[in-house]
């Protein structure tokens, strides 16, 4: 394979699926950073996204075959029409009928993430898919009987070779894979873009939202990602056997605190909370009205409940729904067909 030469990474995706496998080759994906977003974390330095590096990927994320059973893809437990998180059980639903203790996360904008996980247990997106391929409860695979899967198959003899240098598949060009299909989930064509770049107005309902939003929200749940990528602990249990953030830092102060989730898309990406234990956005709201439970690590803004009218969780409810992008929820270029 030649050499790719190192473009600069800004401007719109280049999919070109008319050409012939050989004028493939090297075409080199462009990331499609939005203007409004801080710089991403996560650079491609080392794994420049190309068109067959992005379709490896999106094999593999769609592939049953990586599970010990052959019956779990990532794409199970991460569903393109809910944000790519899991619409229709509150935990993971691994092999063997096993529910995990969390919900599953949304993947999108990742590229702006310094660690991953609710409990920020992965710091590099190259390597965040290895807890779901090995998880007991998850995939149940190990990283050595997946590469005997995936040497055995032509088709994946040939995407390989056709996407990185070398006859060789190796785990290190399967997560670069993976990489490049996942970190160019990127979600910023929500009405809310549309009108913060003037093409498009709130309704009344909306902006009324926009404006509560800002004082009783936005300070965990900051603009333009929705999320300030922080932990801390919302009130819902005093006690509770995930210890979130605490599993990785062993800091009793860490106890049931999560990753503070982002809200683009947040209307398709239920169940919600880390246990998925609300199934609207209106007992979400409800638990911030009324539902805190007072513990030593909650966090200090929600020493005091919100205090919310019915009106005002309408209109906020409103406006949470600008956040979603359906151009990104139903892209076919991230879809299994």
């Amino acid at each position: 394979m030649k050499k790719i030469k190192a473009l600069s990474l800004i401007g719109l995706v280049i999919l070109i699926f008319s050409c012939s496998k050989d004028d493939l080759v090297n075409q080199l994906l462009l990331i499609p950073y939005p203007s409004s977003f801080p710089a991403s974390i996560y650079k491609f330095e080392n794994n420049l996204p190309t068109n067959n590096g992005f379709n490896l990927g999106k094999k593999l994320f769609y592939d049953p075959g990586l599970s010990i059973d052959g019956t779990v893809s990532c794409g199970t437990c991460h569903q393109q029409f809910a944000g790519f998180s899991n619409l229709d059980h509150t935990t993971s639903h691994g092999i063997n009928n096993c529910f995990g203790e969390r919900n599953s996360p949304v993947l999108f904008n990742l590229i702006w993430k310094d660690n991953l996980f609710l409990d920020g247990g992965v710091k590099n997106l190259e390597v965040a898919p290895l807890n779901a391929l090995t998880n007991t409860c998850e995939m149940g695979n190990d990283i050595s009987k997946i590469l005997v899967y995936l040497k055995s198959k032509t088709e994946y003899q040939t995407a390989f070779k056709s996407a990185f240098e070398g006859e060789e598949i190796t785990s290190q060009k399967m997560l670069w894979a993976l990489a490049q299909f996942t970190g160019m989930m990127i979600s910023a064509e929500s009405k809310y873009d549309q009108v913060k770049a003037g093409k498009d107005t709130f309704s009344a309902s909306e902006n009324s939202g926009y404006t509560l939003f800002k004082q009783k929200c936005a300070s965990c749940h900051q603009e333009p990602l929705f999320t300030d990528n922080s932990f801390r602990n919302n009130g819902l249990d005093i006690t509770s056997l995930d210890l979130g953030r605490a599993n990785i830092t062993s800091i009793k102060s860490d106890e049931g605190k999560f990753k503070v989730p982002t809200l683009r898309n947040i209307e398709f990406s239920r169940p919600y909370m880390h246990d998925g234990r609300y199934s609207s956005l209106e007992t979400v709201l409800n638990h911030y009205q009324n539902g805190i439970k007072m513990n030593e690590n909650l966090d200090p803004m929600l020493y005091t409940n919100l205090d919310l009218s019915a009106q005002n969780k309408v209109d906020i409810i409103a406006f949470l729904k600008t956040l979603t992008d359906y151009k990104f929820l139903k892209n076919p270029i991230f879809n299994e067909n």
